[in-house]
């Protein structure tokens, strides 16, 4: 009896191609609580997993899944070294599979949301010339694929790999955004046991027990901005205006450019006082913005920066408006360069709820730079409790 290779690659989960064989094999299976965020490289897979074509018995793929991030790459696989490729991601909150098979390619999104902080159970499985995705036991998306393209011995490795793909992201038919703030538990992977790599610059994370929307900065690192990649001045009168919600300590935001430097921060040890620092390259100077731990609005004019609606910085020799157009960094979180060593080091801790430029929310994952230890959709819940 001859087999369709097509039938192997919808069983990955990818499974575009197990259309009635069964073969045998081994087990994969990643234990424990696994956190998707927190690494260097955007789309290369936290984890990833080779094993043979014909060691595989089963023809589904079923794990725990929780975010609050509405867009990136959750599970992906392929053969032939990405000749036929597959992967689960979310836009929007909502799943999506895109698949590909030789010129062939398919988006197909639908389903709930799922990026309400809450535990789903997702299982993909093949049904035939189908890929099913199941959401808590609950058929919510149906794609199907049928190829010509045949072989009759099944061979070769299947390549699976979490939170990223192995193939460019050229292929893709619809792009997206790959970072995934996520955790991922209990998963069992086409019943296989075979141990998984992880990408070279992961450092385990934990988890938070208990989360809510907001970008965690634990204390280290920074997310940075060029200007010119952010929305941009509507009217002169208006300005340019930074909103940012949430409670936190530490250095807020920064602004860079040549011969230019602007620290927003609050001082280590009262955190009834923040302290902005002007750096120009004559020399610095410091003043005290206003006290609301809650909510602070950042707002740039021509020749003016200004703090919850009292001036700290003007001059005309300088014109913010056009130094925000041309690029400028904007950083939140701390001071690009500076070392987390240094004694005056304050790194910003805490939660902030939700950062708008001009109106617009941030995606800290669509930084310029984003420090590993940041968390870009998700805080948790206790992450001010301590705060002193």
């Amino acid at each position: 009896m001859n087999y369709l290779k097509e039938e192997i690659i919808l069983l990955l989960g990818l499974y575009l191609n197990l259309l009635c064989r069964r073969v045998s094999g081994e087990q994969i299976s990643v234990k424990g609580v696994l956190n998707l965020a927190h690494r260097q490289s955007k789309w290369t897979p936290l984890m990833q997993m080779i094993a043979n074509l014909s060691d595989i018995t089963s023809i589904r793929s079923f794990f725990e899944f929780r975010t609050l991030d509405p867009e990136g790459a959750i599970f992906y696989g392929d053969t032939e070294e990405g000749q036929d490729w597959f992967v689960l991601s979310l836009r929007d909150g909502i799943p999506e599979m895109q698949i590909g098979k030789a010129d062939i390619l398919v988006s197909v999104k639908g389903g709930r949301k799922l990026n309400d902080g809450a535990w789903h159970l997702l299982e993909l499985r093949s049904e035939g010339k189908f890929v099913v995705l199941e959401v808590n036991n609950s058929v919510e998306l149906i794609v199907g694929l049928h190829s010509k393209l045949t072989e009759d011995e099944l061979k070769g490795k299947i390549r699976l790999g979490l939170g990223g793909m192995l193939v460019d992201k050229q292929k893709l038919f619809h792009p997206f955004e790959p970072e995934m703030d996520a955790c991922i538990r209990g998963g069992n992977w086409l019943n296989l046991s075979t141990s998984w790599d992880a990408d070279s610059t992961w450092e385990p994370r934990p988890c938070f027990s208990e989360i809510k929307k907001g970008s965690y900065f634990p204390g280290t690192g920074v997310a940075m901005f060029n200007t010119s990649d952010l929305p941009g001045l509507k009217t002169e009168e208006a300005g340019i205006t930074v909103e940012i919600f949430g409670s936190w300590t530490g250095t807020t935001l920064s602004l860079q450019s040549t011969g230019f430097e602007y620290v927003l921060r609050e001082l280590e040890g009262n955190k009834d006082v923040k302290e902005v620092q002007l750096g120009l390259k004559e020399g610095s100077e410091s003043v005290a913005p206003p006290h609301e731990p809650a909510t602070l609005t950042f707002t740039i004019q021509k020749h003016s920066l200004v703090v919850n609606s009292k001036p700290e910085l003007e001059t005309e020799s300088l014109d913010f408006f056009s130094m925000w157009k041309n690029g400028m960094l904007l950083t939140f979180g701390g001071v690009p360069g500076e070392s987390e060593k240094a004694k005056n080091t304050q790194y910003l801790r805490g939660c902030l709820e939700k950062i708008l430029v001009q109106g617009q929310v941030i995606d800290l994952d669509r930084a310029l730079y984003k420090h590993t230890a940041v968390s870009s959709h998700s805080c948790p819940t206790e992450a001010m409790n301590g705060l002193t």
